[in-house]
């Protein structure tokens, strides 16, 4: 409770109400990005465990992420706004604002695998499911490190990313060659257009995580 023999008046000085701003912004910015992690676990479940129950909580879930990143951009942009902020601040809030961005497309690619799982279902299991739930947990990895990094302001772990971002590229390679150049395919073929899209989705999921870790190192640096 502050104190009112110290501000007499009741009123908190400007900066101690804009840091508890700030503050509520950066938890509600790690509330997000528990959501999309949850996501991804749940499209997992999906893809590699054949869970459709779980492809539904995805979309349900997708909801409370678009609606927080969009009170999260509305907040920023009030803050900015009206608070006249310092170049360190304009740089934390700035950053958040495109941080939040990312969180929100990884959530909408997790939404896509869990379509994706539910129009495999019907087909046989591919050969291929074992590398691609390899390159799923790389880039689940890689999330949940970007997320560390933003929760402790570790720019070197957020620089970091660009390593393991080299290694789902590197996946995504030989997986497309492997799908994309098979002959005399017996059957349909919608299972691997799908399990392109998969691979797709979780490539560009990687670059996302990569650009909060970058985010996390320019709010620390300054430097881009």
């Amino acid at each position: 409770m502050i104190n009112k023999s110290v501000f007499p008046d009741g009123r908190e000085p400007m900066r101690i109400h804009f840091d508890r701003q700030i503050k509520r912004i950066q938890r509600d910015v790690l509330r997000m990005g528990a959501l999309v992690e949850n996501s991804c676990f749940l499209a997992r479940q999906a893809l590699f465990d054949q869970d459709l129950e779980a492809a539904d909580k995805i979309a349900r879930q997708d909801k409370q992420i678009d609606r927080l990143y969009k009170q999260i951009e509305l907040d920023c942009v009030n803050l900015i706004a009206l608070q006249s902020p310092v170049a360190q601040d304009l740089r934390l809030l700035s950053a958040m604002m495109q941080l939040v961005r990312d969180l929100e497309r990884i959530g909408d690619y997790a939404k896509n695998l869990g379509d994706i799982a539910m129009r495999l279902f019907s087909y046989p299991a591919s050969p291929y499911m074992g590398q691609i739930k390899q390159m799923f947990d790389r880039c689940q990895a890689m999330l949940a490190i970007s997320l560390a990094s933003l929760s402790d302001l570790d720019a070197q772990s957020g620089l970091d990313m660009r390593d393991r971002d080299d290694a789902v590229d590197s996946d995504y390679d030989t997986l497309y060659a492997l799908l994309a150049h098979q002959q005399n395919v017996p059957g349909a073929v919608e299972p691997i257009i799908l399990q392109v899209l998969i691979i797709r989705h979780l490539e560009r999921m990687a670059d996302h995580s990569t650009n909060i870790g970058k985010r996390v190192a320019y709010i620390v640096t300054g430097q881009r």
